[in-house]
């Protein structure tokens, strides 16, 4: 089977910041909690120009010209973003593909909430490998689902470090440098109902009335048995990712040089630490970013190779989950280390 590894990531992060006292505010839940259970000193939020696509497409700039690949060779452009973006009912993979220059490429759009950037590695090699007529492939989003946030819904507390940005990653096949190795996914769709934006769709089409009651905003319908019902599935789904991710890449959790995982819960991202058998500096806490969706693992990536906590020979573990419900891990192998046998 031929390598894929991946050849550059980019990220755009907006200038625009909600700060933890502008969220105690907000919500009046007190900035001590906001800070140290919640886990955001700040966020980022868009601007004015901070639309979906757009913010995907900087991204992808960013990673293009950091690798100083000619857009023209690039054979597929798959669109990771948000369904919140510039218009609705729009291929955005498509008006990426036209902004970066990409005209040799077909695009489409791929999405899996919070997992689309690891579910979308997956299918990017997987195309590689069974198609020989792809050979690279760009995969670019943004995310700003912070728009569908009422500080005022206690319900929807937990979604209260949603933020903005984006993201990018080009794979190319052959290469053997940071190679894609093993992913794993799971989706539970005994989930897939409780959290929503209950009037847009054909359900509860927008009406004047609907937009004066703020239902275009996220909700869940039933806070307490998705608690209960989560609280037995998810930290335990979010690990057996990890490891099966692993375990199909021949390795185990004492291979583990960095782990990029999504922002939430500060008691939350230290369980995973522990369970893992990893310290603080294997990872990077994003507290001063917020939950950027699928950009997450890119941004920790990002953050990490400026920081020097990836090196040579790591195996970096990308982890997320998402709302639906889904959970996804996926192991890149940084460098020219070959994988143990």
């Amino acid at each position: 089977m031929e390598d894929v590894g991946v050849v550059s990531i980019g990220t755009y992060i907006p200038e625009k910041r909600m700060t933890a006292k502008e969220i105690a505010q907000a919500s009046g839940i007190p900035q001590s909690i906001i800070e140290t259970k919640m886990g955001i000193l700040e966020k980022t939020v868009p601007g004015p120009e901070d639309h979906t696509v757009e913010m995907g497409v900087r991204a992808a700039r960013v990673a293009i010209e950091r690798v100083g690949i000619d857009p023209l060779g690039i054979d597929v452009v798959m669109c990771i973003g948000e369904e919140h973006k510039e218009y609705p009912l729009w291929t955005a993979g498509i008006k990426t593909q036209h902004d970066i220059g990409a005209v040799n490429a077909w695009a489409f759009d791929t999405a899996l909430r919070c997992g689309t950037a690891i579910m979308a590695i997956k299918l990017a090699k997987d195309m590689m490998i069974a198609d020989p007529e792809i050979e690279t492939v760009l995969l670019a989003g943004g995310y700003r689902n912070v728009d569908f946030i009422d500080y005022q819904n206690p319900r929807t507390r937990f979604m209260y470090n949603l933020g903005a940005g984006g993201g990018a990653v080009i794979l190319q096949k052959g290469r053997s440098e940071n190679r894609v190795l093993g992913t794993h996914l799971m989706t539970d769709g005994s989930f897939s109902e409780d959290i929503v934006v209950t009037t847009g769709g054909t359900k509860n089409p927008v009406t004047k009335e609907t937009l004066e009651q703020g239902l275009y905003q996220l909700d869940v319908m039933d806070p307490d048995g998705m608690k209960e019902r989560l609280d037995e599935k998810s930290m335990a789904n979010f690990i057996t990712c990890v490891k099966k991710a692993l375990e199909k890449s021949g390795l185990d959790k004492s291979d583990i040089g960095y782990i990029a995982m999504l922002h939430m819960k500060r008691s939350a991202h230290q369980y995973v630490l522990r369970e893992l058998g990893l310290s603080e500096e294997q990872s990077i806490y994003l507290d001063h970013y917020g939950h950027i969706g699928q950009i997450d693992q890119i941004l920790s990536m990002e953050l990490a190779l400026k920081e020097k906590k990836i090196k040579n020979g790591d195996i970096v573990v990308l982890v997320s989950a998402g709302i639906g419900y889904a959970w996804g891990a996926t192991i890149i192998q940084w460098g020219q280390k070959e994988a143990k046998s």
